[in-house]
Parts: structure tokens; C-alpha cells; sequence
């Protein structure tokens, strides 16, 4: 990509690198209960670049913060695609979006983060996708086309109805499975996808990606223990893990030369939050990874999906809205 402006319409952020202001371009159906949202800069300029995999953080009214997977083809250097999905009983970002946000206002977007990036050295890639997780596992497809390596691409959702870009999706022929819950023989309530057999045929040093409801990852993750480590890769949109609130820590801050201790029932960034500090983060679950933290010294008790098992292993770095310290003590590079 080129032409990316140096100060696109920027607001001040809290975090490591200043806002976008974005206005909302269009609004588009996709799927029941599913829209596109289309994101520009109100002087036309191109956005910061990113790769598949990555997502953006919209700050919407009242505080919230969400992230959302980057849906469109990356090579689209002027605008940021994101498929929403409503739900009446969530925390309230997406009801937000499909219906208090209409076409031409603004708000401030994070740079794109990617914590499910795409190996595109692989000689070949099987992905799989529940739902609104085709997000990033379509701009993964339109990666891999334009490099013309192989893949296949596994999708399940409850009904057809449910499914985007099903139109899309048939053009790219035997590359594709889809997989509806609702037209299972028998209906006899399984899901329509085995993870398993799929994987049954796929070469073995193939990448394996999955993006979608947590049934279905906790089903690849089954599928996939045997496994290398380098080669599975997965993208959270929830967490099935409760965040550490046992307390008791005291968090040695090095560049601040702050000491802070987290009480019981706090989470480690509810605790400096309340010390006035200025701290990125998201999610709160430790999914999106905006409240990475380096650590010095002391072992994290790692609760999110953000960081590998090797990263895990490596106790290097922590996020801190969900994980807490096996250790009393814990110094973390603030």
C-alpha cells in the first residue's frame, strides 16, 4: 500500500499510538442480524496498512471500547471493512452500532492489531470458521488467492441464513465447506462440522486456523493437541476463562518507580487504572490484546487468549485485564 497519511484526522489517545477519526461510510446487510460497517477518513485519505488477521478497536459513546476483526481485502488501502453481528443479550457495543450510529458520523479507531496473523509462507492452510469468525478468515482467503497458494476453508453456521458472503464464498469452487447446523439429517442437535474429519485429509504440516464461537474452539482445540504449537492458531472473540481477582499482588512498576497493590476481588488493571494511570485496553477478557504488558520479573497466572503457549511459557509478557501473578510480587515494564 501506498499514500498512507502520516495524520489521518487523528484524535488524542490513550495508549501507545494516537487515534483515527473515521467517518462511517456505509452500512450494508450481509446476513441476518449481520451487517458490513465501512469506515473512511473524512478527507479521503488512505488508512494506516494492515495484514489478515488484524482487527481495530472502535471507541463508541458512553466508553466502550470493542474490537472487531478487519473483514475486507487488505489491498483496500482507503477503508476499514467490519462485519457486525447483533446481539440483543451482549455487552452492548454491536446494539449500539446497528441502531444508535448512523452513515456520516465520526469516532476514534485504534490502529489495527493482529494477534492471529497469517503464515504466508505455508504450502498450504486449512481454515475453519463459525458465524461472524469468517471476519478475519475471509481477509485471510483473499491473502492467499492473491498469492496463489492452497487452502481450504471449512464454514459452519446454525442456518444459511446466518452465513455471509455466502456468494463469495461459491466462487473459490471445491476450496470451500460449508456446514449448517439446521441441515444435519435427523436434526439430531450435533453440529454440522467435525473438526476432526476435516482434519483427517490435510497435510500434516499444513497451518490450521479457527475463528469463531467458543463450541467450535473448544472443538479445534480438542481436534488439534496433537499438533504442532506453530502450526494452530485461533482468534477469541470471547473468553471461557473467569479473570484473576484473588488480589494480594504487589505490581513494582519500573519506569514510573510506582509500587501498587491489587486487593482481592480487583483484576491487575483495575488496580492501576485507580491510581490515575493512562492504560490501553479493550476487551477485558483478555481476547483482543490492546493491555499487553511486558514483564520483568515474577511469573504471570495467564488467563487470556491472546499470547501462545510458548509465549505463556516464556512469561514475558502478561494481559493484564483478565491475568494475575502465581508470585506475590510482579514488575511490569510501566
Amino acid at each position: 500500500m501506498t499514500g498512507t497519511a502520516q495524520n489521518p484526522d487523528v484524535s488524542p489517545a490513550t495508549g501507545r499510538e494516537p487515534h483515527l477519526r473515521l467517518r462511517l461510510q456505509s452500512v450494508t446487510y450481509l446476513a441476518k442480524q449481520t451487517s458490513l460497517f465501512e469506515f473512511r477518513s473524512p478527507k479521503g485519505e488512505n488508512l494506516p496498512p494492515y495484514a489478515p488477521g488484524a482487527h481495530i478497536d472502535l471507541h463508541l459513546p458512553g466508553d466502550l471500547v470493542r474490537s472487531y476483526s478487519l473483514i475486507g481485502d487488505a489491498n483496500q488501502a482507503d477503508r476499514y471493512l467490519v462485519a457486525v453481528k447483533e446481539e440483543p443479550d451482549g455487552r452492548g457495543g454491536s446494539r449500539l452500532l446497528h441502531e444508535g450510529f448512523k452513515v456520516g458520523q465520526t469516532l476514534d479507531v485504534a490502529h489495527p492489531r493482529n494477534n492471529f496473523p497469517l503464515d504466508e509462507a505455508a504450502d498450504h492452510s486449512v481454515l475453519f470458521a463459525g458465524g461472524i469468525g469468517i471476519s478475519p478468515i475471509y481477509a485471510m482467503i483473499c491473502r492467499l488467492q492473491a498469492l496463489g497458494k492452497p487452502w481450504e476453508l471449512h464454514y459452519a453456521t446454525r442456518s444459511r441464513e446466518y452465513a455471509v458472503y455466502l456468494d463469495r464464498l461459491g466462487e473459490f469452487g471445491a476450496a470451500v465447506h460449508l456446514y449448517f447446523d439446521d441441515e444435519v439429517p435427523g436434526n439430531s442437535g450435533a453440529p454440522a462440522l467435525d473438526i476432526s474429519k476435516a482434519l483427517a485429509t490435510a497435510p500434516g504440516d499444513a497451518q490450521v486456523y479457527c475463528c469463531g464461537p467458543l463450541p467450535m474452539l473448544n472443538a479445534f482445540e480438542a481436534a488439534t493437541e496433537n499438533l504442532a504449537d506453530e502450526n494452530i492458531h485461533t482468534e477469541y472473540f470471547a473468553s471461557d476463562q473467569e479473570a484473576a481477582t484473588e488480589g494480594g499482588i504487589e505490581l513494582v512498576l519500573q519506569q514510573s518507580g510506582k509500587t501498587v497493590f491489587v486487593d482481592e476481588g480487583q483484576t491487575i488493571l483495575e488496580a492501576l487504572l485507580e491510581t490515575g494511570m493512562d492504560l490501553p485496553f479493550s476487551c477485558m477478557e483478555g481476547t483482543c490484546g490492546s493491555c499487553e504488558t511486558v514483564v520483568l520479573e515474577g511469573t504471570p497466572d495467564h488467563r487470556d487468549h491472546s499470547l501462545t503457549k510458548k509465549e505463556k511459557t516464556e512469561n514475558k509478557k502478561i494481559m493484564i485485564c483478565c491475568s494475575g501473578s502465581k508470585t506475590q510480587r510482579l514488575v511490569l515494564d510501566l
